[in-house]
């Protein structure tokens, strides 16, 4: 199974001590958010030097705040560093943060992302570009010597998803639980990806994990510490699909072999790769995590 975990620390150096952790047990695979504390592709960029033995990426930078020509920069640069271990995920975040934090036009998301996409995608490969769009161009090259980046593309709704599986390498999602990836999330991607004759695409699922006697407990702290996403409309989509009223409910909190279970049971619905949030009960939660890479 592929397997990895969430790590989000006020210091570069707490991410290094938590990933050396997470290595020392098995798990091979660490993912980082863009919210509003470090640098996500600065930190794992160091992250993956100082520990070799690690993949890397974004889950996921919003694209609004950086020019395409920049984060590719950024990307490839990483990649070079961490010599082809690194994976950019990108995504549009919300309208309440592009327009009410950074005060941008939210406008038409996805033309957005098209005209984003017709920049990231050849710069990540080394290529050069030359696009034009109604909001977003660049013509050049970038001149890093790196691996191509792969991209992933924090895309639910069906549009997104579409776009996705035509150009990108796959998507990444938070707050969808095992049934919409079975019916939604999986067989259209690979449907859009299959008619664009690209590979089978990747599906990384993203999920709040804890291993624990008292689940009761467990959803409790859920719905606590992830109350917010309830009401962003692209998550709460996805909630709906799910038929849950909550984050707690798509969160995967029990014993040992019922956290097993549940994400395995993601597994078998279509998500190609795995990635836990321990959000409670740590130690217990990643000792599992390390039996099951």
């Amino acid at each position: 199974m592929k397997l990895g975990v969430f790590l989000q620390s006020p210091t570069v150096d707490e991410m290094i001590r938590d990933a050396l952790d997470v290595s020392a047990r098995g798990i091979r695979s660490i993912w980082t958010p863009q919210i509003f504390g470090l640098d996500a592709v600065t930190a794992l960029t160091v992250l993956g030097r100082e520990v070799p033995d690690i993949t890397v990426g974004t889950a996921v930078v919003p694209t609004y705040p950086r020019h395409p020509s920049m984060l590719a920069a950024q990307a490839r640069t990483a990649q070079q560093v961490t010599a082809g271990r690194f994976t950019l995920g990108i995504g549009l975040s919300h309208q309440m943060v592009i327009e009410g934090m950074f005060g941008m036009s939210f406008d038409k998301p996805v033309r957005h992302l098209r005209e984003y996409l017709d920049i990231l995608m050849p710069l990540v490969r080394g290529e050069a570009v030359a696009a034009a769009g109604e909001t977003l161009t660049f013509q050049g090259a970038l001149e890093i010597p790196a691996d191509p980046v792969p991209v992933l593309v924090a895309a639910l709704g069906t549009q997104l998803l579409t776009l996705a599986g035509r150009r990108t390498e796959g998507t990444i999602t938070w707050m969808t639980g095992s049934k919409t990836i079975g019916e939604h999330i999986a067989p259209t991607i690979a449907a859009a990806a299959s008619a664009a004759g690209r590979p089978a695409p990747r599906v990384v699922a993203c999920l709040p994990v804890c291993v624990t006697d008292d689940v009761e407990a467990g959803r409790a702290t859920a719905a606590s510490v992830f109350e917010f996403y309830e009401y962003l409309p692209s998550y709460r989509a996805m909630l709906d699909r799910e038929g849950v009223a909550g984050p707690a409910d798509v969160a995967i909190v029990g014993n040992e072999a019922t956290v097993r279970a549940a994400l395995e049971a993601t597994i078998e619905a279509g998500a190609t790769e795995l990635v836990a949030v321990p959000f409670s009960n740590r130690e217990r939660t990643l000792d599992l995590l390390a039996t099951m890479v």
